[in-house]
């Protein structure tokens, strides 16, 4: 039995069949293989890019500058993605230029047009519906574009996290609402020319008590111990800073020089008479001595509690390092706290605050404008302190210095006492068992605090010298 030749012809016409389902075979593998590694390599360059400008070369930047260039770098990443995967796969998505466009935009838009605060927050009534929609849209294009385990393992947690984000960021907005409508509120917002303050005075007597919060702070914390204890002997009187707590924000960020002539403005237009016993704490007491040296004729006495001294940057040898990445990471908080992510983070804060307190403290350090402000103080204080240094003396009105000795930072204790020489009618007090914080949130620590502004109000009332305790 014989078998049939089979001719060249026959060859030629099987061969082109074979290698022709061998090649789309291969080509599909390849294709496969090739669009997971674009997509994870899209979108880690575009966060990574993000994430080295924003802390790089634009660390430390205003929120609408941090902002707007993270979503030109998420931009960047979904823009790979689209063009990346059509020139060199099988599978193109070409539904990544929609998230790449969208993101551009709005990158751009932020970076041109520099929304002040008023206007970041009535945005947090348009993003988080448009993202969330945006997330949900992505999902069901990736769905049917996208062939590879990519889509589950990194797609699909990242669709994830933008929807999160837009559900977290609508509460935000919501509560913020709700915080700030909420009736019945003690104080008032007086004018000082193109922006109110809120003022808040208790108590009653003379002379009138002023207390300056630290950086980053609204007055809410002196309500928990210090306030209410200062307000049974006398007039107590805490206020916000522009854009923080219940203040409105200033046009541009404020140095020392503009705080201390927005409070004087405050005091004159609410009729609070001087001279007054000016309380600091923390980065207030710097405030306090810009008003001081401005303004003597407005001093009483003065309380110093752990008051940052102004050669800050050049005796205290680890604060440069500590300034220059705190400065750098404070830039990102505005825009994480607009997502609501400090809304979470400070539950279970402030624990040793009254329970009124502790909720009120909660909620205002959790807001974007609140850290967009303390973002704003921080890129000022170089200037602020060099401003403080014009105060030299109160001559021989009272004055206490109060320092929290336990977690000091080398070389703070000394220019502590250094600053009790203000006054030659002066007392330093050193609290070993108290930190930075507890000197106004921890009720035995604040109970310190109250007593040293006692202490002063009782030696202007009798003109006479300090206690030395």
């Amino acid at each position: 039995m014989t078998r049939d030749p089979i001719d060249e012809d026959s060859i030629a016409r099987i061969s082109p069949q074979t290698d022709s389902a061998d090649g789309r075979r291969r080509s599909r593998h390849i294709g496969i293989r090739q669009i997971g590694l674009i997509v994870a390599g899209s979108l880690i360059t575009g966060s990574v890019v993000a994430l080295v400008l924003v802390i790089g070369p634009l660390g430390g930047a205003q929120e609408h500058v941090i902002m707007g260039t993270a979503l030109l770098g998420f931009a960047l990443g979904w823009t790979l993605l689209a063009v990346f995967s059509m020139l060199w796969t099988d599978q193109p998505q070409p539904w990544a230029a929609v998230p790449a466009g969208l993101t551009a935009l709005a990158g751009a838009s932020l970076l041109i047009f520099a929304p002040d605060a008023n206007a970041f927050n009535a945005l947090g009534w348009v993003w988080p519906p448009l993202l969330f929609a945006l997330a949900i849209w992505m999902a069901v294009q990736a769905r049917r574009h996208l062939r590879s385990l990519t889509r589950r393992l990194m797609l699909y947690p990242l669709f994830g996290v933008l929807a999160v984000a837009a559900v977290g960021g609508g509460y935000e907005t919501i509560q913020e609402q709700i915080d700030r409508s909420v009736s019945g509120m003690p104080g008032e917002l007086i004018d000082v020319g193109g922006h109110r303050l809120y003022l808040n005075c208790t108590g009653a007597g003379s002379p009138t008590v002023l207390l300056v919060s630290g950086l980053g702070e609204a007055s809410t914390y002196w309500g928990g111990w210090v306030a209410p204890a200062v307000a049974q002997n006398t007039r107590v009187c805490v206020y916000d800073r522009a854009g923080q707590g219940r203040s409105e924000a200033a046009a541009a960020p404020q140095d020392g020089l503009a705080v201390a002539a927005d409070l004087h403005t405050l005091l004159d237009r609410a009729r609070i008479a001087g001279p007054l016993v000016l309380v600091g704490h923390s980065t207030g007491g710097v405030y306090v001595r810009i008003f001081a040296a401005r303004y003597p004729g407005q001093v009483a006495g003065m309380v110093l509690l752990d008051s940052q001294p102004n050669q800050a940057f050049t005796r205290l040898p680890d604060y440069p390092g500590f300034y220059s990445a705190f400065h750098r990471i404070v830039a990102l908080l505005p825009s994480l706290a607009r997502l609501g992510v400090f809304r979470l983070v400070h539950q279970f804060d402030f624990g040793t605050l009254p329970a009124q307190t502790r909720d009120a403290e909660r909620a205002t350090l959790s807001t974007g404008s609140l850290l967009r402000v303390q973002r704003d103080e921080i890129a000022e204080l170089p200037i602020t302190l060099n401003q403080a240094a014009a105060f030299t003396s109160i001559g021989n009105r009272p004055l206490i210095v109060v320092t929290a000795a336990k977690e000091a930072q080398a070389g703070w204790l000394p220019l502590q006492d250094q600053m009790a020489g203000y006054s030659s009618n002066s007392v330093h007090r050193v609290l070993p068992n108290t930190n930075h914080l507890e000197l106004i949130e921890e009720k035995s620590s604040a109970a310190q605090a109250s007593r040293a502004i006692l202490d002063v109000v009782d030696a202007v009332r009798r003109n006479g010298l300090l206690t030395r305790s």
